[in-house]
């Protein structure tokens, strides 16, 4: 793997991205996204991450990170897609009104057995691309990269009317739905 795409400094903000595997369309449930932001909270509790802003799109979650504490960031961002893909396989499964359901566990199944490291599924790909973000200037740019998110995919005309992103919280709107350290 390129050295470009790891997190080489510990103590750096990074810009990572989630994304499941062939794009699916999995967080457009309000279940699913809380499952993802319920793991968000319990690592910013118990494990030291820093979450500095984010964005839960349809298929992929961008977030702008970092850590305190003794837990490195790879470890943080491996219980993150570990816990979230088996909660959220599990929810899956167990939705009755997944109308999706049989094609969906068909392609995680598939998926998974590609990968030797996985019990029997996958749901996201194995890449989450940490960019660190040492300037000023590239924070700002990621950030306005991940709140434009939903505007671009037209969702939304204003970014801060997106309720499953910090940037409501950045525009002084509410509190958003999960805390974040404001730059």
């Amino acid at each position: 793997m390129s050295r470009k795409y790891k997190f080489q400094d510990q103590e750096a903000v990074y810009f990572v991205t989630f994304t499941t595997i062939y794009w699916l369309d999995i967080f457009i449930r309000q279940e699913y996204k809380d499952i993802f932001l319920d793991s968000l909270r319990y690592c910013q509790k118990n494990k030291g991450l820093e979450l500095y802003a984010y964005c839960i799109m349809s298929s992929h979650v961008h977030m702008i990170i970092a850590r305190r504490g003794e837990q490195e960031l790879p470890d943080i961002m491996r219980d993150i897609k570990k816990y979230t893909a088996s909660r959220l396989i599990d929810a899956i499964k167990n939705n009755q009104q997944e109308s999706r359901r049989d094609l969906l566990m068909w392609l995680f199944k598939k998926e998974g057995k590609f990968n030797r490291s996985n019990e029997q599924y996958q749901f996201w790909q194995h890449h989450s691309h940490p960019i660190e973000l040492n300037t000023e200037e590239k924070l700002y740019q990621r950030m306005e990269y991940i709140h434009n998110n939903p505007v671009e995919a037209g969702i939304v005309s204003q970014p801060e009317h997106y309720l499953h992103s910090s940037a409501m919280t950045y525009a002084g709107f509410s509190k958003g739905l999960i805390d974040v350290i404001l730059i």
